[in-house]
């Protein structure tokens, strides 16, 4: 079965197992989501799942956006996404999809979420460049270096790790384990550092290069 779900980033924190060691975990508070729309092949060309997530105030949405809400016959939400599954035909629209009906402990999954923002960065910090020296009166300490070739080609050749804006992109982080399933309080203790601030959107999906 497909393995998919919109969370909330809570924060990281630590717990132990059978034999004492920590296992350092962050927890993401998984759904409850809810199924706003289906796709077929018939219809749409592909399957797939459309899940609502955070129940917001329908003066918040735009008109097409409340309209799409209006048409399931569901509350309206902050956040809509869709779900490739080619079980979206066991679902139906309205249904209520919880952390636990999803995963369980030991569960490989994906997790993908936007990246803190740190701003305008130089490439010391955003591609980890080592720095010029500190003595012998030399004034390069934290530039670009060399920007490449003399006369030919003339110019900075595609690529070039240069300074500028650094995080804020959407990134995945593949194989990590469900460490714990909190199913009174849809929470799910994942193994690991996901991308994202707290309080950020994330999203939860079976793994798809696990063996």
């Amino acid at each position: 079965m497909d393995k998919f779900i919109l969370g909330t980033k809570i924060g990281m924190t630590q717990i132990f197992d059978e034999t004492g060691i920590a296992i350092p975990v962050t927890v993401v508070e998984a759904g409850p989501c809810t199924v706003v729309q289906k796709k077929s092949p018939e219809k749409d060309g592909y399957t797939a799942l459309k899940l609502g997530y955070a129940v917001v105030d329908e003066k918040r949405l735009t008109k097409p956006e409340a309209g799409v809400f209006k048409s399931a016959g569901t509350s309206p939400y902050k956040y809509l996404k869709e779900f490739r599954a080619g079980s979206a035909g066991s679902y139906e629209v309205g249904q209520v999809i919880n952390a636990a009906d999803m995963f369980k402990t030991g569960d490989i999954v994906d997790v993908s979420g936007t990246t803190k923002g740190k701003g305008f960065q130089g490439v010391i910090r955003r591609y980890g460049h080592s720095k010029g020296r500190e003595t012998h009166g030399s004034k390069f300490h934290r530039g670009i270096g060399s920007m490449g070739a003399n006369s030919f080609p003339g110019r900075i050749l595609k690529g070039k790790k240069m300074p500028g804006h650094m995080g804020g992109v959407r990134v995945t982080t593949q194989n990590l384990a469900v460490a714990r399933v909190d199913k009174d309080r849809n929470l799910l203790l994942i193994k690991g550092a996901v991308p994202g601030a707290k309080g950020a959107l994330i999203e939860i999906r079976g793994a798809i290069k696990h063996a």
